[in-house]
């Protein structure tokens, strides 16, 4: 596994876009890890307006799924187990092509999906003033 940090302020986004476009494969799912209003939605948003969504992008966190055009798929799942997931059959969800942005997913869940043979990658975001350190894990 290897790992790339990146510092970026809400102007400089896009480099850790781009940097995901050139690292993840055509179909990814991709955990989103940080505290409360780190910016996980924020990045969401970002890879949303780089692939030309123009909708308005928000954290799932009623409805656990957002689907948008050009393969890109957004999930909450802050109150849910991972028992849960499984239950609802949502995990179905991960077979359609494209990416899938998972906040709050457990562990359990990503260990899971990885030995099943999904491509799984973890992003941590952490804020640091103005700015937040992005550390993504391949």
């Amino acid at each position: 596994m290897s790992t790339k940090e990146i510092e970026a302020g809400l102007e400089e986004i896009g480099k850790v876009v781009a940097y995901l476009e050139e690292l993840l494969p055509e179909n990814a799912i991709v955990f989103l890890r940080g505290d409360l209003a780190a910016g996980k939605t924020t990045l969401t948003q970002a890879i949303a307006r780089s692939r030309g969504i123009e909708s308005e992008v928000t954290s799932p966190t009623f409805s656990l799924q957002q689907c948008y055009a050009n393969d890109l798929y957004h999930y909450d799942l802050y109150r849910l187990s991972h028992d849960e997931f499984m239950q609802m059959g949502l995990f179905e969800e991960f077979e359609k092509p494209g990416w899938h942005m998972v906040e709050w997913g457990s562990d359990e869940l990503k260990t899971f999906l990885e030995g099943v043979g999904y491509n799984v990658y973890l992003i941590e975001i952490e804020p640091h003033g103005d700015k937040r350190h992005y550390r993504i894990n391949s």
